[in-house]
């Protein structure tokens, strides 16, 4: 759908989220006193920091400074950029997004497009699906499905299709204006020869819908039926789809299980379908390349252990060791890597079917753990009965070791190099390199001392009801002071209408203040709860005896010509109330 989210419904979203569902929907929360708490999703720790506050309808984490609404918990926990966001909550509370077209605003690009985009990719699935059912070749495909071992149904949950043999099968479905012809290509749906001949990118092949986080088609994986090359040709990469970001079989795993202990890397997409025919449905394929960090980070979220399960080949031993690196810097105390190989000509498909669900779970309860995937293979070329074999491999190791996160995975790690090398743990430290520190929120350069205003919008941010206590004095935007006409703002804002945190911050996405303000809203301000209308109101009265000196001072420097009666009348009052005070 066209258009942009008006922000009204941005606003009403938030207002009708319970941020402790929407976290406990990914995270599971414990009751600690008016709050709850976790172990931080975003950092590794051992004793929970991450407070999700009813009242506030806020998270925020002690340390490492994560913090937000239910919105932004979605962005940073899933992935998403704001408007998908906005989608995915949306869909939790089963309500859909408006869209409008701002004045001054030409259609096109942007979401418009994008959204269109998806439209079209969910109507070449529905195609290719279909053609199951229609296609005089139909028999073939469908005897072939069965000889995978796949049933009807799994075909459905998969969504798997038949893209015929014609060169133009999708290009007369879809392509009937230039316009769209120009879409399918930059999908990738169809391609274009040096002479400009157009045809489908995908002909005669058994299609799998590639899905993102959202159940969104972006993308397709093809495998022939019969001899050919290339044996799996995948979605190029497009506005839709990037392979370094999307796990085939993510979005089908998710629907089947919300709480899962652990989850499987497979090389590819058969072999996630023919374990899910198994019973085997915690199983995701990257797509053509190692797992990524991105891919990485994302199942780290989802359970406590992963398994790269790889062929045995050379190929899959360096798709593993390049997730290994990817995963270093990911690596929390409580999680857990494990690669498993399989034998020689064998994948998950093969061993599933030969041993069944059963059998492929004893391979996986028996997978190599991280600690010796990592020496094994740091030592497969080594000779470590020797000073030069030594040496190498702690050149090797220690680069790796300083990329580690998690104390326990760096404190394993060095000490199982020691007892390789016949060395003291102590003496193995004094080689490696101290810790790779990555971002914090928390290491942020600190501000200035903290000003009235500023307390005043902190207290104001914090407890948006006190933007209610006092009434809105509009002069006081003429206060020369920092920050004046963002509390002006804010406290119009929160004296119009109770707001909870959330909502309040949410009005200053994607504004210059929006930083400043999310500081404020984590701030420590120390004052006790039977103390805030007190403190907020004090705030309040010195920025009034502020302006009323700064206007006493504005009128006192005017030359006499200027002086009206009505001046001097002011002038009279503002001393007046000056000396009360």
């Amino acid at each position: 759908m066209a258009g942009f989210i008006p922000k009204d419904f941005i606003q009403d979203l938030v207002a009708r989220a319970d941020v402790v569902s929407v976290v406990d929907s990914r995270v599971r929360l414990k009751k600690a006193g008016r709050n709850y708490q976790a172990c931080c999703p975003f950092h590794n720790e051992k004793t929970p920091s991450f407070s999700v506050a009813p009242d506030k309808q806020f998270y925020h984490c002690f340390g490492c400074g994560a913090h937000g609404n239910a919105l932004d918990f979605i962005m940073e926990f899933d992935g998403l950029e704001f408007p998908d966001a906005v989608e995915e909550l949306a869909s939790m509370l089963g309500l859909e997004v408006p869209r409008e077209q701002r004045p001054g605003t030409k259609p096109g690009r942007d979401r418009a497009e994008i959204e269109d985009d998806f439209e079209l990719m969910e109507k070449c699935a529905r195609f290719f699906s279909n053609q199951l059912r229609e296609h005089p070749n139909r028999e073939r495909v469908v005897e072939y499905l069965k000889g995978r071992g796949l049933s009807g149904e799994i075909v459905r949950d998969f969504g798997i299709g038949y893209a015929p043999e014609q060169w133009d099968a999708v290009l007369r479905e879809f392509g009937r204006t230039p316009d769209l012809q120009k879409q399918l290509l930059a999908l990738k749906m169809i391609t274009e020869n040096d002479r400009g001949k157009r045809f489908d990118f995908f002909r005669d092949r058994i299609m799998f819908p590639i899905r993102d986080r959202r159940g969104r088609v972006v993308g397709f994986g093809g495998r022939v039926l019969d001899k050919g090359e290339p044996k799996y040709l995948n979605s190029p990469e497009t506005r839709l789809f990037h392979k370094g970001r999307e796990l085939y079989g993510f979005f089908e795993m998710r629907q089947k299980h919300r709480d899962l202990d652990r989850v499987i890397i497979v090389e590819g997409y058969m072999d996630v379908v023919a374990l899910a025919q198994f019973g085997v449905t915690n199983a995701v394929a990257a797509l053509g390349t190692a797992a990524t960090s991105d891919h990485l980070q994302l199942l780290f979220r989802q359970a406590k252990q992963v398994i790269c399960c790889f062929d045995g080949d050379r190929a899959g031993r360096d798709a593993a060791w390049r997730a290994l690196e990817n995963a270093l810097p990911l690596l929390r105390d409580g999680t857990d890597l494990q690669f498993l190989f399989l034998p020689d000509g064998e994948d998950p498909d093969t061993i599933v079917r030969a041993e069944g669900a059963e059998g492929f779970q004893q391979r996986l309860d028996n997978a190599q753990s991280f600690r010796e995937y990592f020496f094994d293979h740091l030592t497969e070329q080594l000779d470590l009965r020797t000073d030069a074999g030594k040496a190498e491999l702690v050149g090797q190791a220690k680069q790796l070791i300083g990329k580690v996160a998690s104390d326990f995975y760096r404190d394993l790690l060095t000490e199982t190099l020691a007892h390789r090398l016949g060395r003291t743990t102590s003496e193995i430290e004094r080689l490696l390199p101290a810790k790779e520190q990555t971002a914090s929120r928390k290491d942020a350069p600190k501000r200035d001392k903290m000003t009235p205003v500023s307390r005043a919008i902190g207290l104001l941010i914090q407890h948006p009801q006190l933007g209610q206590l006092v009434p809105v004095h509009e002069e006081l935007g003429q206060l020369n002071l920092p920050g004046m006409k963002v509390f002006m703002a804010l406290h119009r804002q929160t004296a119009a209408q109770g707001l909870t945190s959330a909502q309040a911050l949410e009005e200053w996405r994607g504004t210059k203040f929006e930083a400043r303000l999310r500081e404020l809203a984590t701030w420590d301000h120390q004052v006790h709860e039977e103390n805030l209308e007190n403190e907020f109101s004090e705030t309040y009265r010195y920025l009034i005896d502020r302006y009323l000196e700064q206007r006493y001072e504005e009128l006192k420097a005017l030359p006499a010509a200027e002086l009206t009666r009505e001046r001097l009348q002011e002038l009279n009052e503002l001393l007046r109330l000056m000396k009360r005070k």
